[in-house]
């Protein structure tokens, strides 16, 4: 029903397949009235919309009309529909004329595509005892709703509304007690008034404890959330659809959505697009009309500025550029911008969802990226690599460093690293012991042997750092250089980093650094495939091919035979049958998937491994990796590229889960 087509982050474009056609995600459902409705939203780009069922139920003329002709011809909506079951009155007035079974069966009767059960929406900040008796109404009434659904054999497709308030606890055990259940879509409920107030940052929260325990595979609905400001800041925390009556709303109190909030018409001079309405009207022909002629064209207005909000997400998850985005709507809104602080203390989750590689660079556009999943990948990276006895650490200077790397340091200082450290103490460093490190933002100290390598090389960052940055560096810096015998700085990483330093290098000997591409491919294996990595690949009489071009390595061979290709684009290596081979001998399922005996032989003649058909994976695996295809015996089948990460591959029954490269006939 479900599936993913492209990542970034946590965010993805998607395909929900419906009764009524497949629909795109991330997505907007505009509410639609089933009386009141004037404006024709799929002209302006609605592919999906959502009613209230119930509000049909309790008007006998239109509960008439449903039943006889059904939902789609009642709204004049030919392509999928969500019907919501009541909850949003019984929250505003407290009680609803209807049962769970009455709502579920209605749904079904009139042909919706999407149903919902009548959950109990729990608003923020109520007492806990109250959000815990809300909450088990909620999962039994998901319980009755999904058995009758599957009993009865239904069409329709079922929400299970994720609910908890504002109790992180409750949001995950409400999440995981629904996953149980299997339904087809997961709304996260009663967060509204939290957007009203602008308490972005318990947003955050609801949001990504909710979907961290949710299925992968599931689409995931934010109720009621409509302005396009938020978009990309929930599309990134893996929102995959919207619903919201602000066009209508809004333009009915003469207000203009905008992704940088939302202007009234009355204080405006010029119109704040480029829509077609905003083109051909100025606010003194809009203010002149009358009130509904305005409110008609400022309904389009506001469906032209959500649709093209999401179309720009969706181009920003394809080209990995979504968390720019994201950093540039938060600016929008002080609020917004601490919603999006926070949750970079979500870095570790994020992480894990984000691919390695992108088509789009990295770029630092405030102390926000600090938290971004590529630093902390790089970062963990660091921390598990094999150390040498000794760290240079060098200023940053023209990319890739090592085009540009003037061999020899005179001017180095010995860094106190410990205060118990006298003036005197010897510090003697052997060039091949030593590792070579460039200070970068936001990256902290990127290896030489790594300066080409995605993310590393392909980022940009101001020349002048901010505070933060020089913080964030120096933090890491100082943990770092722990696991160092002897820590060489150059004095312009000192002064900038405000570091202390025992007395300046000033020994006969000077320090290089040898560029070796045995080395560099080494470390890079190491840095893409775990410690060790290098050596296996690399052994034998290897011969090294480079662009005449570029300079740049391209194709590794033992002999005559190929190991590995390195991509250009991001410095990574793409395996060959013996490079699989090699790796593949390493103990443990590094970078290994096992797949289902059943389909062992289309994985040996080259076919793309379907999830359905996945057994178990490495829990290091992100998209866009090089993985390992092995049967239940752990024998190797074929290679490829992951086009999901390990929670995914394990979570999905549809879809393509690995792009074969080649396999390993008999």
């Amino acid at each position: 029903m479900f599936e993913i087509k492209a990542k970034d982050m946590r965010g993805r474009v998607g395909v929900l397949k419906t009764n009524h056609g497949e629909i795109k995600t991330p997505n907007l459902m505009p509410v639609i009235h089933p009386r009141k409705q004037t404006v024709d939203v799929k002209e302006y780009g609605a592919d999906i919309v959502i009613t209230n069922a119930y509000l049909i139920y309790k008007d006998e003329e239109l509960s008439k009309k449903a039943l006889d002709v059904g939902l789609h011809e009642l709204i004049n909506f030919d392509g999928p529909i969500m019907t919501d079951s009541g909850s949003f009155q019984l929250s505003v007035y407290g009680d609803v004329d209807i049962t769970n079974k009455e709502v579920i069966e209605f749904q079904e009767a009139i042909g919706t595509d999407i149903g919902t059960s009548l959950d109990i929406p729990t608003g923020p900040y109520v007492d806990r005892e109250k959000a815990e008796e809300d909450l088990e109404i909620t999962i039994e009434r998901a319980k009755e709703a999904i058995s009758y659904v599957k009993d009865n054999d239904y069409e329709m497709k079922i929400n299970s509304v994720v609910q908890g308030s504002t109790y992180p606890d409750l949001r995950e055990y409400c999440a995981t007690e629904l996953t149980k259940l299997d339904a087809d879509l997961y709304p996260i409920g009663a967060v509204v008034p939290l957007m009203e107030m602008y308490h972005y940052r318990d947003l955050v929260d609801a949001v990504m404890h909710s979907v961290k325990c949710l299925p992968d595979s599931k689409a995931r609905h934010l109720m009621g959330a409509g302005h396009p400001m938020i978009f990309a800041l929930c599309v990134a925390m893996g929102c995959d659809l919207f619903d919201s009556a602000a066009y209508i709303l809004y333009a009915e109190a003469d207000r203009l959505l905008t992704t940088r909030g939302t202007v009234k018409l009355e204080n405006l001079n010029e119109m704040p697009c480029s829509c077609e309405v905003c083109c051909k009207y100025t606010p003194d022909d809009l203010r002149a009309m009358d009130k509904e002629e305005r409110v008609q064209l400022i309904a389009q207005h506001n469906l032209h500025v959500s649709f093209a909000e999401l179309r720009l997400i969706r181009q920003a998850i394809y080209e990995g550029s979504l968390m720019e985005l994201v950093e540039e709507r938060c600016r929008a809104h002080p609020m917004l911008l601490d919603g999006l602080r926070h949750l970079g203390e979500y870095s570790f989750d994020l992480e894990k969802y984000d691919p390695r590689s992108k088509k789009s660079a990295f770029f630092y556009t405030g102390p926000e990226s600090l938290k971004r999943a590529e630093v902390t990948r790089h970062l963990n990276k660091l921390n598990e690599m094999d150390k040498r006895k000794n760290l240079v650490v060098l200023p940053t200077y023209t990319k890739p460093y090592t085009k540009h790397l003037t061999n020899s340091f005179n001017e180095l200082f010995v860094y106190a690293k410990d205060e118990s450290l006298s003036e005197d103490a010897e510090c003697k460093i052997e060039n091949g012991e030593t590792d070579f490190m460039v200070l970068d933002t936001p990256f902290c100290l990127i290896p030489l042997e790594l300066d080409e390598v995605y993310p590393l090389s392909q980022s940009d960052a101001p020349r002048i750092r901010d505070k933060m940055a020089i913080e964030f560096a120096r933090d890491f810096l100082i943990d770092f250089a722990e696991d160092y015998d002897n820590v060489l700085i150059h004095p312009n990483v000192l002064e900038e980093l405000e570091l202390d330093y025992i007395e300046e290098y000033n020994y006969p000997e000077e320090i290089k650094f040898e560029k070796d591409d045995i080395k560099k491919l080494k470390a890079i294996a190491d840095y893409q495939f775990g410690n060790g990595a290098g050596d296996a690949l690399f052994t034998g009489k290897i011969k090294i091919e480079k662009s005449k071009k570029t300079g740049k390595i391209r194709h590794v061979y033992d002999k005559n035979q190929i190991i590995v290709n390195m991509r250009a684009s991001d410095s990574f290596l793409i395996l060959s049958k013996l490079g699989a081979k090699r790796l593949a001998a390493i103990e443990g399922m590094r970078n290994k998937v096992m797949i289902d005996n059943s389909v062992e032989s289309f994985a040996r003649d080259g076919k793309s491994v379907f999830a359905k058909f996945i057994k178990d994976c490495d829990e290091n695996i992100r998209s866009n990796d090089e993985v390992l295809i092995v049967n239940e015996q752990g024998e190797l089948l074929a290679f490829g590229k992951a086009l999901l990460n390990y929670s995914e591959m394990l979570d999905f029954n549809t879809g393509q889960a690995i792009k074969t490269r080649k396999g390993f006939k008999d």
